[in-house]
Protein backbone atom coordinates (compact mmCIF):
# COMPACT_ATOMS: atom_id res chain seq x y z
CA UNK A 1 0.00 0.00 0.00
CA UNK A 2 1.35 3.15 -1.00
CA UNK A 3 2.00 6.34 1.23
CA UNK A 4 -0.72 8.09 -0.76
CA UNK A 5 -3.38 5.99 -0.52
CA UNK A 6 -2.49 5.22 3.27
CA UNK A 7 -2.11 8.80 3.80
CA UNK A 8 -5.65 9.28 2.02
CA UNK A 9 -7.33 6.26 4.09
CA UNK A 10 -6.13 8.21 7.30
CA UNK A 11 -7.71 11.92 6.18
CA UNK A 12 -11.05 10.17 5.56
CA UNK A 13 -10.80 8.02 8.81
CA UNK A 14 -10.17 11.34 10.76
CA UNK A 15 -12.15 13.19 8.61
CA UNK A 16 -15.48 11.19 9.71
CA UNK A 17 -14.38 11.21 13.11
CA UNK A 18 -14.00 14.69 13.26
CA UNK A 19 -17.73 15.09 11.52
CA UNK A 20 -18.85 13.46 15.01
CA UNK A 21 -16.55 13.95 17.65
CA UNK A 22 -14.24 17.10 16.71
CA UNK A 23 -12.79 16.90 19.87
CA UNK A 24 -11.38 13.48 19.72
CA UNK A 25 -10.36 14.16 15.99
CA UNK A 26 -7.87 16.69 17.47
CA UNK A 27 -6.21 14.60 19.59
CA UNK A 28 -5.72 11.72 17.46
CA UNK A 29 -4.67 14.13 14.67
CA UNK A 30 -1.94 15.80 17.23
CA UNK A 31 -0.62 11.90 17.88
CA UNK A 32 -0.68 11.16 14.33
CA UNK A 33 1.70 14.07 13.61
CA UNK A 34 3.94 13.43 17.29
CA UNK A 35 4.70 9.95 15.82
CA UNK A 36 4.82 11.22 12.06
CA UNK A 37 7.98 13.76 12.91
CA UNK A 38 9.39 11.97 16.04
CA UNK A 39 11.67 8.64 15.82
CA UNK A 40 10.68 6.52 18.20
CA UNK A 41 13.72 4.93 19.88
CA UNK A 42 11.58 2.65 22.81
CA UNK A 43 12.35 -0.85 22.30
CA UNK A 44 8.57 -2.07 23.58
CA UNK A 45 6.88 0.03 20.83
CA UNK A 46 6.52 -0.39 16.65
CA UNK A 47 4.56 1.34 13.76
CA UNK A 48 1.35 -1.24 13.06
CA UNK A 49 0.67 -1.70 9.52
CA UNK A 50 -2.48 0.18 7.95
CA UNK A 51 -3.88 -3.35 7.56
CA UNK A 52 -3.38 -4.35 11.07
CA UNK A 53 -4.69 -0.56 12.40
CA UNK A 54 -7.45 -1.27 9.80
CA UNK A 55 -8.55 -4.54 11.30
CA UNK A 56 -8.39 -3.26 14.82
CA UNK A 57 -10.89 -0.10 13.82
CA UNK A 58 -13.56 -3.18 12.12
CA UNK A 59 -17.46 -3.42 12.80
CA UNK A 60 -15.22 -7.05 14.80
CA UNK A 61 -15.35 -5.18 17.75
CA UNK A 62 -19.11 -4.92 17.86
CA UNK A 63 -19.20 -8.77 19.09
CA UNK A 64 -19.50 -10.56 22.30
CA UNK A 65 -17.66 -14.14 21.63
CA UNK A 66 -17.15 -15.45 25.51
CA UNK A 67 -15.96 -19.27 25.01
CA UNK A 68 -13.70 -20.38 21.96
CA UNK A 69 -14.55 -21.02 18.64
CA UNK A 70 -16.88 -23.47 18.19
CA UNK A 71 -18.32 -23.30 22.01
CA UNK A 72 -19.43 -20.13 22.06
CA UNK A 73 -21.82 -18.79 25.02
CA UNK A 74 -23.98 -15.92 22.66
CA UNK A 75 -25.20 -16.71 19.10
CA UNK A 76 -24.01 -14.78 16.01
CA UNK A 77 -20.08 -15.67 16.27
CA UNK A 78 -20.10 -17.88 13.17
CA UNK A 79 -16.96 -15.72 11.39
CA UNK A 80 -15.39 -14.64 14.56
CA UNK A 81 -14.70 -18.08 15.20
CA UNK A 82 -13.21 -17.95 11.57
CA UNK A 83 -10.78 -15.15 12.34
CA UNK A 84 -9.81 -16.54 16.14
CA UNK A 85 -9.08 -20.08 14.77
CA UNK A 86 -7.29 -18.16 11.52
CA UNK A 87 -5.04 -16.15 14.20
CA UNK A 88 -4.24 -19.80 15.99
CA UNK A 89 -3.02 -21.29 13.41
CA UNK A 90 -1.11 -18.32 12.02
CA UNK A 91 0.35 -18.40 15.52
CA UNK A 92 1.24 -21.99 15.30
CA UNK A 93 3.25 -22.00 12.31
CA UNK A 94 4.46 -18.67 12.96
CA UNK A 95 6.31 -19.86 16.00
CA UNK A 96 6.76 -23.60 15.38
CA UNK A 97 3.89 -24.98 18.56
CA UNK A 98 0.91 -27.14 18.72
CA UNK A 99 -1.61 -24.97 20.50
CA UNK A 100 -1.98 -20.89 21.04
CA UNK A 101 -4.74 -19.27 23.07
CA UNK A 102 -5.06 -15.43 21.13
CA UNK A 103 -7.31 -13.80 23.53
CA UNK A 104 -5.32 -12.23 26.32
CA UNK A 105 -5.93 -8.66 26.25
CA UNK A 106 -1.83 -7.97 27.16
CA UNK A 107 1.14 -9.71 27.98
CA UNK A 108 0.38 -9.02 31.97
CA UNK A 109 -2.73 -10.70 31.26
CA UNK A 110 -1.36 -13.98 29.29
CA UNK A 111 0.88 -14.12 32.44
CA UNK A 112 -1.59 -13.90 34.77
CA UNK A 113 -3.76 -16.97 33.28
CA UNK A 114 -0.05 -18.53 32.81
CA UNK A 115 0.77 -18.61 36.55
CA UNK A 116 -2.84 -19.26 37.11
CA UNK A 117 -2.62 -22.47 35.19
CA UNK A 118 0.69 -23.80 36.68
CA UNK A 119 0.61 -21.88 40.13
CA UNK A 120 -1.66 -21.91 42.97
CA UNK A 121 -1.53 -18.86 44.95
CA UNK A 122 1.29 -18.87 47.60
CA UNK A 123 3.72 -20.64 45.33
CA UNK A 124 7.06 -19.94 44.94
CA UNK A 125 8.66 -19.17 41.35
CA UNK A 126 11.71 -17.77 40.23
CA UNK A 127 12.62 -15.09 37.79
CA UNK A 128 15.09 -11.63 37.24
CA UNK A 129 14.35 -9.20 39.54
CA UNK A 130 12.79 -6.49 37.81
CA UNK A 131 16.11 -3.88 38.52
CA UNK A 132 18.01 -6.29 36.49
CA UNK A 133 15.82 -5.98 33.01
CA UNK A 134 12.76 -8.37 34.52
CA UNK A 135 9.37 -7.51 34.29
CA UNK A 136 6.63 -6.07 36.76
CA UNK A 137 4.82 -9.12 35.86
CA UNK A 138 7.69 -11.37 36.93
CA UNK A 139 7.25 -10.47 40.80
CA UNK A 140 6.93 -6.72 41.07
CA UNK A 141 5.53 -6.62 44.73
CA UNK A 142 2.97 -3.96 43.85
CA UNK A 143 2.12 -6.06 40.71
CA UNK A 144 -0.17 -9.87 41.04
CA UNK A 145 2.53 -11.87 40.58
CA UNK A 146 4.29 -10.30 43.41
CA UNK A 147 0.79 -10.25 45.97
CA UNK A 148 -0.20 -13.34 45.00
CA UNK A 149 2.53 -15.78 44.65
CA UNK A 150 6.19 -15.89 46.35
CA UNK A 151 8.82 -14.73 43.76
CA UNK A 152 12.71 -15.45 44.54
CA UNK A 153 15.40 -14.15 42.24
CA UNK A 154 18.61 -15.35 40.22
CA UNK A 155 21.13 -12.89 39.30
CA UNK A 156 23.57 -11.45 37.01
CA UNK A 157 26.97 -11.72 36.46
CA UNK A 158 28.37 -8.78 38.56
CA UNK A 159 31.93 -8.53 37.62
CA UNK A 160 33.88 -6.51 35.38
CA UNK A 161 36.24 -8.67 34.82
CA UNK A 162 34.23 -11.34 34.11
CA UNK A 163 33.08 -11.90 29.99
CA UNK A 164 29.63 -11.74 30.41
CA UNK A 165 29.42 -9.05 33.04
CA UNK A 166 25.81 -7.81 33.30
CA UNK A 167 24.82 -10.89 31.77
CA UNK A 168 22.46 -14.00 33.24
CA UNK A 169 24.21 -15.88 35.26
CA UNK A 170 23.43 -19.54 34.70
CA UNK A 171 25.29 -20.86 37.63
CA UNK A 172 23.19 -18.85 39.93
CA UNK A 173 19.68 -19.33 38.49
CA UNK A 174 20.86 -23.58 39.21
CA UNK A 175 21.83 -22.56 43.05
CA UNK A 176 18.51 -20.63 43.64
CA UNK A 177 16.71 -23.41 41.99
CA UNK A 178 17.96 -25.88 44.18
CA UNK A 179 17.91 -24.18 47.01
CA UNK A 180 14.11 -22.59 46.73
CA UNK A 181 12.65 -25.87 44.62
CA UNK A 182 10.25 -23.39 42.26
CA UNK A 183 6.96 -24.45 41.33
CA UNK A 184 7.95 -22.67 38.00
CA UNK A 185 11.16 -21.05 36.22
CA UNK A 186 10.88 -17.80 34.18
CA UNK A 187 13.26 -16.59 31.64
CA UNK A 188 12.33 -13.29 29.10
CA UNK A 189 12.90 -9.77 29.91
CA UNK A 190 11.98 -6.49 29.44
CA UNK A 191 15.43 -4.90 29.43
CA UNK A 192 18.30 -7.53 28.30
CA UNK A 193 19.82 -6.98 25.28
CA UNK A 194 21.81 -10.80 25.10
CA UNK A 195 20.76 -13.86 23.73
CA UNK A 196 18.64 -16.56 26.06
CA UNK A 197 19.52 -19.98 26.05
CA UNK A 198 16.40 -21.85 27.07
CA UNK A 199 18.02 -25.36 26.79
CA UNK A 200 19.77 -24.31 29.47
CA UNK A 201 16.75 -23.20 31.41
CA UNK A 202 15.10 -26.37 30.44
CA UNK A 203 18.23 -28.56 32.28
CA UNK A 204 17.87 -26.42 35.26
CA UNK A 205 14.18 -26.94 35.66
CA UNK A 206 14.26 -30.36 34.91
CA UNK A 207 16.38 -31.31 37.58
CA UNK A 208 14.01 -29.31 40.13
CA UNK A 209 10.88 -30.65 38.78
CA UNK A 210 9.75 -27.12 37.45
CA UNK A 211 7.61 -25.55 34.85
CA UNK A 212 9.45 -23.61 32.50
CA UNK A 213 7.61 -20.84 31.09
CA UNK A 214 9.19 -18.28 28.56
CA UNK A 215 7.92 -14.59 28.28
CA UNK A 216 8.97 -13.46 24.99
CA UNK A 217 7.28 -10.33 24.61
CA UNK A 218 10.64 -8.27 23.65
CA UNK A 219 11.70 -11.18 20.72
CA UNK A 220 8.97 -12.43 19.62
CA UNK A 221 9.36 -10.74 16.42
CA UNK A 222 12.88 -12.04 16.43
CA UNK A 223 12.13 -15.68 17.02
CA UNK A 224 9.34 -15.87 14.65
CA UNK A 225 11.89 -14.49 11.96
CA UNK A 226 14.39 -17.53 13.24
CA UNK A 227 17.02 -14.09 14.36
CA UNK A 228 16.82 -15.40 18.08
CA UNK A 229 16.96 -19.08 19.16
CA UNK A 230 13.34 -20.43 19.66
CA UNK A 231 11.91 -21.46 23.12
CA UNK A 232 10.42 -23.46 22.09
CA UNK A 233 10.80 -26.93 22.42
CA UNK A 234 11.84 -26.15 25.70
CA UNK A 235 9.64 -24.09 27.45
CA UNK A 236 6.52 -25.59 28.66
CA UNK A 237 4.68 -22.56 28.22
CA UNK A 238 6.04 -19.20 26.06
CA UNK A 239 3.85 -16.03 26.92
CA UNK A 240 4.42 -12.64 24.33
CA UNK A 241 2.78 -9.53 23.68
CA UNK A 242 1.85 -8.53 20.00
CA UNK A 243 2.82 -5.35 19.81
CA UNK A 244 6.25 -5.02 19.96
CA UNK A 245 8.84 -6.42 17.77
CA UNK A 246 6.09 -8.99 16.27
CA UNK A 247 4.62 -5.68 15.06
CA UNK A 248 0.94 -5.91 15.58
CA UNK A 249 -2.15 -4.38 17.50
CA UNK A 250 -1.59 -4.24 21.55
CA UNK A 251 -2.60 -7.66 22.69
CA UNK A 252 -0.98 -11.18 24.21
CA UNK A 253 -0.82 -15.11 23.16
CA UNK A 254 0.34 -18.10 25.30
CA UNK A 255 1.68 -20.91 23.45
CA UNK A 256 2.33 -24.71 24.44
CA UNK A 257 3.12 -27.99 23.18
CA UNK A 258 1.57 -29.36 25.85
CA UNK A 259 -2.19 -30.36 25.65
CA UNK A 260 -3.30 -30.82 29.23
CA UNK A 261 -1.12 -27.38 29.31
CA UNK A 262 -3.27 -26.15 27.10
CA UNK A 263 -6.32 -26.75 28.51
CA UNK A 264 -5.67 -25.48 31.74
CA UNK A 265 -4.20 -21.83 30.29
CA UNK A 266 -7.46 -21.58 28.08
CA UNK A 267 -9.72 -22.35 30.93
CA UNK A 268 -7.64 -19.76 32.66
CA UNK A 269 -7.85 -16.87 30.09
CA UNK A 270 -11.77 -17.25 30.28
CA UNK A 271 -13.30 -17.21 32.91
CA UNK A 272 -9.91 -17.17 34.68
CA UNK A 273 -9.13 -13.75 34.16
CA UNK A 274 -10.76 -12.37 31.27
CA UNK A 275 -14.71 -12.18 29.69
CA UNK A 276 -15.35 -11.38 26.05
CA UNK A 277 -11.78 -11.45 24.14
CA UNK A 278 -11.74 -8.21 22.00
CA UNK A 279 -12.58 -9.36 18.68
CA UNK A 280 -11.39 -6.71 17.09
CA UNK A 281 -8.09 -7.00 18.13
CA UNK A 282 -7.91 -10.85 17.57
CA UNK A 283 -9.20 -9.54 13.90
CA UNK A 284 -5.62 -7.50 13.59
CA UNK A 285 -3.83 -10.48 15.70
CA UNK A 286 -4.69 -12.70 12.52
CA UNK A 287 -3.59 -9.65 10.42
CA UNK A 288 0.13 -8.91 11.89
CA UNK A 289 0.99 -13.09 12.13
CA UNK A 290 -0.13 -13.34 8.55
CA UNK A 291 2.45 -10.20 7.99
CA UNK A 292 4.87 -12.08 9.98
CA UNK A 293 4.57 -15.25 7.84
CA UNK A 294 6.26 -13.29 4.85
CA UNK A 295 9.39 -13.63 3.66
CA UNK A 296 9.57 -9.53 3.85
CA UNK A 297 9.64 -10.10 8.19
CA UNK A 298 12.70 -11.89 8.32
CA UNK A 299 14.11 -9.35 5.88
CA UNK A 300 12.53 -6.50 8.46
CA UNK A 301 14.13 -8.45 11.96
CA UNK A 302 17.51 -9.07 9.85
CA UNK A 303 17.54 -5.32 9.47
CA UNK A 304 16.21 -4.33 13.68
CA UNK A 305 19.55 -6.63 14.67
CA UNK A 306 21.95 -4.85 12.19
CA UNK A 307 20.51 -1.00 13.30
CA UNK A 308 20.87 -2.24 17.09
CA UNK A 309 24.36 -3.03 16.94
CA UNK A 310 25.00 0.12 14.77
CA UNK A 311 23.22 2.00 17.04
CA UNK A 312 24.86 0.76 20.32
CA UNK A 313 28.54 0.89 18.80
CA UNK A 314 27.52 4.46 17.54
CA UNK A 315 26.29 5.43 21.30
CA UNK A 316 30.05 3.67 22.28
CA UNK A 317 32.03 5.65 19.91
CA UNK A 318 30.37 8.72 21.04
CA UNK A 319 31.41 7.91 24.67
CA UNK A 320 28.21 6.40 26.16
CA UNK A 321 28.35 2.68 27.71
CA UNK A 322 26.07 -0.12 26.63
CA UNK A 323 25.43 -2.30 29.52
CA UNK A 324 26.89 -6.38 28.52
CA UNK A 325 29.27 -4.44 26.43
CA UNK A 326 26.01 -4.59 23.62
CA UNK A 327 23.59 -6.19 22.13
CA UNK A 328 22.28 -9.32 20.55
CA UNK A 329 18.52 -8.22 19.77
CA UNK A 330 16.73 -5.14 19.28
CA UNK A 331 17.65 -2.86 22.58
CA UNK A 332 20.32 -2.22 24.44
CA UNK A 333 20.84 -0.09 27.88
CA UNK A 334 22.60 2.84 28.02
CA UNK A 335 24.57 4.20 31.09
CA UNK A 336 24.57 7.90 31.17
CA UNK A 337 26.89 7.83 34.08
CA UNK A 338 30.04 7.27 32.14
CA UNK A 339 29.25 10.29 30.50
CA UNK A 340 27.94 12.41 33.95
CA UNK A 341 28.10 10.96 37.14
CA UNK A 342 25.19 12.83 37.89
CA UNK A 343 22.89 12.97 35.23
CA UNK A 344 19.93 10.97 35.21
CA UNK A 345 17.55 8.80 32.86
CA UNK A 346 14.69 11.30 33.95
CA UNK A 347 16.50 14.63 32.62
CA UNK A 348 17.82 13.02 29.67
CA UNK A 349 14.39 11.32 28.39
CA UNK A 350 13.34 14.73 28.81
CA UNK A 351 15.49 16.82 27.23
CA UNK A 352 15.73 14.04 24.29
CA UNK A 353 11.56 13.76 23.61
CA UNK A 354 12.13 17.74 23.15
CA UNK A 355 14.37 17.79 20.81
CA UNK A 356 11.94 14.85 18.48
CA UNK A 357 13.74 11.38 19.87
CA UNK A 358 11.44 9.54 21.96
CA UNK A 359 13.31 7.15 24.68
CA UNK A 360 12.34 5.80 28.09
CA UNK A 361 14.53 6.23 31.34
CA UNK A 362 15.53 2.64 32.68
CA UNK A 363 17.27 1.08 35.59
CA UNK A 364 21.20 -0.32 34.82
CA UNK A 365 22.09 -3.67 36.22
CA UNK A 366 22.25 -2.64 39.93
CA UNK A 367 21.04 0.76 39.87
CA UNK A 368 21.23 2.92 43.21
CA UNK A 369 18.36 5.02 41.32
CA UNK A 370 15.05 4.26 41.88
CA UNK A 371 12.80 3.60 38.24
CA UNK A 372 10.82 6.93 37.96
CA UNK A 373 14.53 8.43 38.04
CA UNK A 374 17.36 5.62 36.58
CA UNK A 375 20.42 6.00 35.71
CA UNK A 376 20.26 5.15 32.13
CA UNK A 377 18.40 5.00 28.54
CA UNK A 378 16.44 2.05 26.87
CA UNK A 379 16.91 2.11 22.87
CA UNK A 380 15.32 -0.06 20.51
CA UNK A 381 14.85 -0.20 16.83
CA UNK A 382 11.95 -2.01 15.87
CA UNK A 383 10.30 1.34 15.20
CA UNK A 384 13.00 3.36 13.74
CA UNK A 385 13.37 -0.01 11.34
CA UNK A 386 9.78 -0.12 10.20
CA UNK A 387 10.68 3.19 9.23
CA UNK A 388 13.29 2.49 6.83
CA UNK A 389 16.10 3.32 8.48
CA UNK A 390 19.36 1.80 8.24
CA UNK A 391 22.73 1.92 9.98
CA UNK A 392 23.47 5.45 8.68
CA UNK A 393 20.33 6.64 10.30
CA UNK A 394 21.68 5.24 13.67
CA UNK A 395 24.57 6.90 13.69
CA UNK A 396 22.82 9.99 12.86
CA UNK A 397 20.44 9.62 15.56
CA UNK A 398 23.14 8.82 17.88
CA UNK A 399 25.34 12.15 17.14
CA UNK A 400 21.77 13.75 18.07
CA UNK A 401 21.65 11.61 21.83
CA UNK A 402 25.15 12.96 22.18
CA UNK A 403 24.58 16.77 21.36
CA UNK A 404 21.64 16.57 23.19
CA UNK A 405 23.34 15.42 26.04
CA UNK A 406 26.62 16.92 26.07
CA UNK A 407 24.39 20.02 26.05
CA UNK A 408 22.67 19.56 29.03
CA UNK A 409 19.36 20.47 27.93
CA UNK A 410 20.15 23.48 25.93
CA UNK A 411 17.25 24.97 24.60
CA UNK A 412 19.19 26.21 21.44
CA UNK A 413 20.48 22.47 20.98
CA UNK A 414 17.62 21.58 21.31
CA UNK A 415 15.79 23.34 18.85
CA UNK A 416 18.76 22.80 16.05
CA UNK A 417 18.45 18.96 16.58
CA UNK A 418 14.29 19.17 16.48
CA UNK A 419 14.56 20.22 13.53
CA UNK A 420 16.91 17.84 11.48
CA UNK A 421 15.13 14.81 13.40
CA UNK A 422 11.61 16.43 11.15
CA UNK A 423 13.70 16.71 8.20
CA UNK A 424 14.99 13.10 8.43
CA UNK A 425 11.85 12.40 9.38
CA UNK A 426 9.98 13.45 6.15
CA UNK A 427 12.21 11.77 3.81
CA UNK A 428 11.06 8.38 5.85
CA UNK A 429 7.24 8.87 5.88
CA UNK A 430 5.38 6.67 8.22
CA UNK A 431 2.69 4.60 6.64
CA UNK A 432 -0.31 4.78 8.99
Amino acid sequence: MSTQTTQSIDSAILDSLAAADPQVADIVRAEAERQEYTIELIASENHASPAVTIAAGTCMTNKYAEGYPGRRYYGGCAHHDQVEQLARDRAKELFGCRFANVQPHSGATANAAAFMAIMEPGDTFLSLVLKDGGHLSHGMHLNFSGIFYNPVHYALHYDKDHPQHEQIDYESVRKAAHEHKPKAILCGYSAYSREIDFAKFREIADEVGAVLMADIAHIAGLVAAGEHPSPFPHAHIVTTTTHKSLRGPRGGLIMTNDEDLNKLINRNVFPGVQGGPLMHIITAKAVAFGEALKPEFKAYQQQVKKNAKALASAMTSNGFRITSGGTDNHLMLVDLTVKDEELTGKEAEKWLEDAGLITNKNGIPDDPRSPMITSGLRLGTPATTTRGFKESEMSTIAEWINRVIESKGDDSTIATVRGEVKSLCERFPLHH
